[in-house]
């Protein structure tokens, strides 16, 4: 499906289903270990997995709200794992990006129409040509509202019809999060003339950069 013509679908699922959404969740007692965001508190954090982290990272740079966005590895059971390792498919891990973000000016469930929109979540552990379980299309929540929204969201946009397959998209609490090597941070910013960046990563930035214009940094 057109990108543009599938921002539309999720634009307007935002505007209807995800403010239901949160009317709902509202309503529930707060359960146990909840860390929904308070008034206050100045930065949130949400953690995905949409295949490579070099494109994801690239994209989610460019929202307004979004301070700083890490690649690194998460969902595995080894710590501190290698590139090397990871790559295996041995360890568990997913390729992620950690975002830090300001609740005040993007939301989470904002951040969770840009995952949608920045990967095809209907890939089985694979985005292309990365192929393996480190590729997987993963929402790690970090507390009880991100998961409601998480599954929410996905169940409305697979009601919508957005993708002609099932989505597979893994929701799991998130545990630990590992930072990737120091040359995989920034990494399309740094080598935007290397042919991946060039060929892969920047069709794809641009395409979510017209996705996204009304939310883009000034």
């Amino acid at each position: 499906m057109n990108l543009l013509k599938h921002s539309l679908i999720v634009l307007s699922l935002l505007g209807t289903s995800l403010a239901s959404c949160g009317r709902q969740t509202a309503e529930k007692n707060q359960e146990p270990g909840d860390m929904t965001i308070s008034k206050d508190q100045k930065t949130a954090q949400a953690t995905f997995g949409t295949g490579c982290f070099w494109c994801t990272e690239a994209q989610f740079q460019q929202l307004e709200g979004v301070l700083t966005v890490e690649s690194g590895y998460s969902g595995g059971e080894k710590p501190n794992p290698t590139y090397e390792e990871v790559c295996t498919g041995n360890t568990g891990h997913a390729e992620v990006v950690q975002i830090t973000y300001d609740p005040a000016k993007i939301t989470f469930a904002q951040l969770l129409e840009a995952f949608f929109l920045s990967h095809d979540p209907t890939q089985l552990n694979r985005q292309g040509n990365d192929v393996g379980t480190q590729y997987r299309s993963v929402i790690f929540y970090h507390d009880a509202e991100q998961q409601r929204e998480a599954e929410f969201y996905k169940k409305k946009v697979e009601e919508s019809g957005a993708y002609d397959k099932p989505i597979v998209t893994e929701i799991s609490p998130y545990s630990a999060f590992f930072k990737a090597e120091n040359y995989h941070q920034n990494y399309y910013n740094e080598n935007g003339s290397q042919p991946y960046c060039y060929y892969v990563v920047k069709p794809k930035l641009e395409k979510f950069k017209k996705a996204f214009a009304d939310k883009l940094k000034k």
